[in-house]
């Protein structure tokens, strides 16, 4: 049996840090899935600037949360070793390219926007691992769980945008429910190990409500409201209520995960030993004098 003590709720990150988490990764991976089941067509202008505004609107949070205006200048300045430098600088280039690929109706721009943000999206995912003193976050399950994650919020918001033109097709809804249920599937691994490796308590509480919420809401309504429409014809609108579903439960997950379950390592003793420590004669060597 192992005593652990020490374990706190990190304060360094709260709320606005995980909006980044929450919105930025799903405007990057809606310009991953958008430039994919748009192809071989430009993608829509609409959602290009939806994606922009969700990954601005997240980096937006961050700059509020470090407090001082052009201490976020700092960021910048260590390429080789911070994912959050590499973070913001990929951001600055996929502005640029998600504007002109969507001005212009470019597919190459479009293209490159994609690319760019799928390593925004990694460049997320790293963040969280490199914090070592948070088991909830060093994992290396997080990396796919976060990428998992930001491309089914992408994915929602593409085939929402879709079924309102009325140019949704059927692999379109098959390619969600396959996403959304490998996103499940992650996240239970992911859950799996921090058991097994005893995380911190407050870690697994936070991680156990959750659980039964994002298997409601994540998997089990989308699933449903995907399969209504081909039972009702009529019952159209229920895409939007699987998009709207993913959407949130992703952002409930990251949301948890960034300020509720950030539980740090704290301390641990092992096993220990039970009865009195012996007493024993001092060991009399060759050559010591006798003592009486």
């Amino acid at each position: 049996m192992t005593i652990s003590f020490g374990s706190k709720l990190q304060t360094n990150w709260d709320w606005r840090a995980a909006c980044n988490f929450m919105f930025g990764g799903s405007g990057s991976g809606l310009l991953v899935m958008m430039a994919i089941l748009a192809a071989p067509r430009p993608a829509p202008i609409v959602l290009a600037f939806v994606a922009l505004a969700l990954v601005g609107f997240g980096l937006l949070m961050v700059w509020f949360e470090i407090g001082r205006p052009w201490r976020f200048l700092h960021v910048f300045f260590h390429p080789q070793t911070s994912w959050m430098t590499r973070e913001g600088s990929v951001g600055i280039v996929l502005f640029v390219a998600t504007l002109v690929g969507g001005l212009m109706q470019s597919v190459t721009m479009t293209s490159l926007a994609a690319v760019l943000g799928f390593v925004f999206l990694y460049c997320q995912a790293r963040i969280l691992k490199a914090a070592a003193g948070i088991p909830a976050w060093r994992e290396p399950v997080i990396v796919p769980l976060i990428i998992a994650s930001g491309l089914v919020e992408g994915t929602a918001i593409v085939v929402m945008f879709f079924q309102a033109i009325n140019a949704a097709t059927p692999w379109m809804f098959g390619l969600l429910v396959l996403l959304f249920s490998a996103r499940l599937w992650i996240w239970c691994v992911y859950r799996n190990v921090l058991i097994r490796r005893k995380a911190p308590a407050g870690t697994l509480q936070a991680f156990a409500k959750l659980h039964r919420e994002f298997f409601m809401v994540g998997f089990l309504l989308p699933l449903l409201f995907v399969l209504t429409p081909l039972v009702l014809e009529l019952a159209i609108w229920a895409t939007y209520f699987a998009g709207v579903f993913v959407l949130v439960s992703g952002w409930r997950l990251k949301y948890v995960l960034v300020v509720k379950a950030s539980f740090k390592q704290g301390y641990g003793i092992g096993k220990l030993r039970r009865g009195r420590p012996g007493v024993k004669p001092p060991v009399r060597r060759e050559g010591d004098p006798i003592q009486f």
